[in-house]
């Protein structure tokens, strides 16, 4: 049988008391990676990129607009984005 783990804060997160950091599922047995990013900086975002794996966006709180391929989507706290793969996207916080 497969052992449980209990990642802490500590092993994942950039700094205490902030939702910014890096999980790889890999070493774990999970076949994902978590990246935990906030931001209170209107306008701020990485620039238009894509990954061949795909990728799932939580918005959390405010809203966020993201750009996919040729497509906007503007999503609010409580809706999630999914980014497929090879796709070029951007995403950064609205308000």
């Amino acid at each position: 049988m497969a052992e449980a783990h209990l990642i802490s804060r500590e092993q994942w997160a950039d700094e205490p008391g902030v939702w910014s950091g890096e999980f790889e599922g890999g070493a774990y047995g999970a076949g994902l990676s978590v990246i935990f990013f906030a931001t209170d900086e209107i306008g701020f975002g990485p620039k238009l990129h894509c990954h061949p794996y795909p990728e799932t966006f939580i918005v959390r709180l405010g809203r966020a607009r993201f750009t996919v391929s040729d497509r906007s989507i503007d999503a609010e706290a409580g809706e999630i984005v999914v980014v497929p793969a090879n796709a070029f996207s951007t995403e950064w916080l609205e308000e």
